[in-house]
C-alpha cells in the first residue's frame, strides 16, 4: 500500500533537506599566491562576506602568499595588494608550502603569467584543486605543459578570464532571438606588458568573449597592428569569421556584437568578478572545470598565431602549425 504525504509535509521535508545540505557544507579554506592585482582583494571580499550565499558559501580565504616579479604591474603593486588583504585578516606566508599546509584550496592571482608554470608545478604536487588567472602562463608551451602536469599529478586546473561570464554576454549564446551565430566581433581595452606575447596581458578579456560565443575550432588568424587599435580576425573550420579589436587608444570599453541568423544583438559591456568567483566556488566544490582545457589551449593558440602573423606582415597563420611546435617545446618543460 502506498502511503500519500500532504502537500504541506512534502515542502517541509523538501525544505528541511535543503537547510540541513547548507548547513552541514564543508568549510573550504583558500589559499592566494601572488598578492599583486586587484582581483585579489576583490575575491577575498567575496568569499569572506559572511553573506556569501550559493557558489560562494563557506569558502574563506585565510592565507596569502605576496609573490610578485620585476614586471611594472607586479612589483609597482604587491605591497598595496598584501596590505589590503591583510587587513581583512587574511593570514600573509613567506612561502608557497608554507600557504598549501594551511588550506584546501588555491588560486593562482600572480599577474605575471610567466611564474604561473613553476607556481602551479608546487600546488600540483599537493593534490589540491588550483583556480589560475588568466593568463594561464606566460607561452603557449607553458599553458600546454602546465596542463600535462595537472594530469600527471591528477589535479583539476582551469582559467578564465572574468569577460567569459558577463550577465549581458551569457544569455547571446543559445539565444532563440539570436539564432545560430554565425559570426562574433568583440572589443575591449589593450595594453602590453613586456616579456609575454602582446595579447596575453589584457586583451585577453575580449578573447575569452569572442571563444565563448563563437566555440573551439578556429583555423587560421591573421592580425593587424595600429597606433590606436590592434585586431585579430580567426576564421573558423565552417566558414565563420570571428574579430577582436583591441582599444588602444580612445574610450575604452568592452563590447560584444553577435551576427546571428535571426538578429543581431550587443552585449558584454560589463564584468563580473562575482559571476567569476561563483564559478571558481562551484569548481572547488565539484571539482568540475567550467571551461575546458582544449577550449583555453586553442585560445592562447590564437593569441600566439596572432603575434606570428603580425610578424610576417599580417598574413593569415594557421593555429595547428602554430600548436604543433609549441607541443614540442612543452615536452621538454615536462619531466
Amino acid at each position: 500500500m502506498k502511503h500519500v504525504f500532504p502537500l504541506a509535509t512534502a515542502l517541509f521535508l523538501s525544505l528541511a533537506a535543503s537547510v540541513f545540505s547548507q548547513d552541514t557544507l564543508k568549510p573550504l579554506r583558500a589559499g592566494i599566491i601572488g598578492l599583486d592585482t586587484s582581483h585579489v582583494p576583490a575575491f577575498t571580499k567575496l568569499f569572506n562576506n559572511p553573506k556569501a550565499d550559493g557558489d560562494l558559501a563557506g569558502i574563506k580565504v585565510v592565507a596569502g602568499y605576496p609573490g610578485g616579479t620585476d614586471m611594472p604591474a607586479s612589483k609597482d603593486r604587491v605591497a598595496k595588494f598584501t596590505e589590503q588583504v591583510r587587513g581583512m585578516g587574511v593570514e600573509i606566508v613567506d612561502s608557497i608550502p608554507k600557504l598549501l599546509e594551511k588550506v584546501d584550496v588555491v588560486l593562482i592571482e600572480s599577474v605575471d603569467g610567466r611564474i604561473h608554470l613553476k607556481e602551479a608545478r608546487e600546488v600540483f604536487k599537493s593534490g589540491k584543486l588550483v583556480y589560475i588567472d588568466k593568463p594561464i602562463a606566460g607561452t603557449l608551451p607553458e599553458a600546454i605543459a602546465l596542463f600535462e602536469l595537472a594530469k600527471k599529478h591528477n589535479v583539476k586546473t582551469w582559467s578564465s578570464s572574468s569577460s567569459r561570464f558577463s550577465p549581458d554576454l551569457v544569455p547571446l549564446k543559445g539565444n532563440a532571438e539570436v539564432g545560430d551565430i554565425l559570426g562574433v566581433t568583440t572589443w575591449g581595452p589593450c595594453s602590453y606588458q613586456s616579456g609575454t606575447p602582446d595579447l596575453f596581458f589584457y586583451a585577453i578579456h575580449g578573447i575569452e568573449s569572442l571563444f565563448m560565443l563563437m566555440g573551439t575550432g578556429c583555423e587560421t588568424v591573421s592580425r593587424t597592428k595600429g597606433v590606436s587599435g590592434d585586431q585579430a580576425t580567426g576564421t573558423w573550420k565552417d566558414g565563420r569569421v570571428g574579430t577582436y579589436r583591441g582599444i588602444v587608444k580612445g574610450k575604452a570599453e568592452f563590447g560584444a556584437t553577435v551576427y546571428g541568423s535571426k538578429s543581431v544583438q550587443q552585449g558584454g559591456k560589463t564584468v563580473s568578478y562575482e559571476a567569476l568567483c561563483r564559478q571558481i566556488g562551484k569548481f572547488f566544490r565539484t571539482g568540475e572545470p567550467p571551461v575546458s582545457e582544449a577550449e583555453t589551449i586553442e585560445i592562447f593558440t590564437f593569441m600566439e598565431a596572432a603575434d606570428e602573423s603580425l610578424r610576417q606582415g599580417g598574413k593569415p597563420v594557421a593555429l595547428a602549425e602554430v600548436l604543433a611546435k609549441a607541443k614540442a617545446e612543452a615536452a621538454k618543460l615536462v619531466p
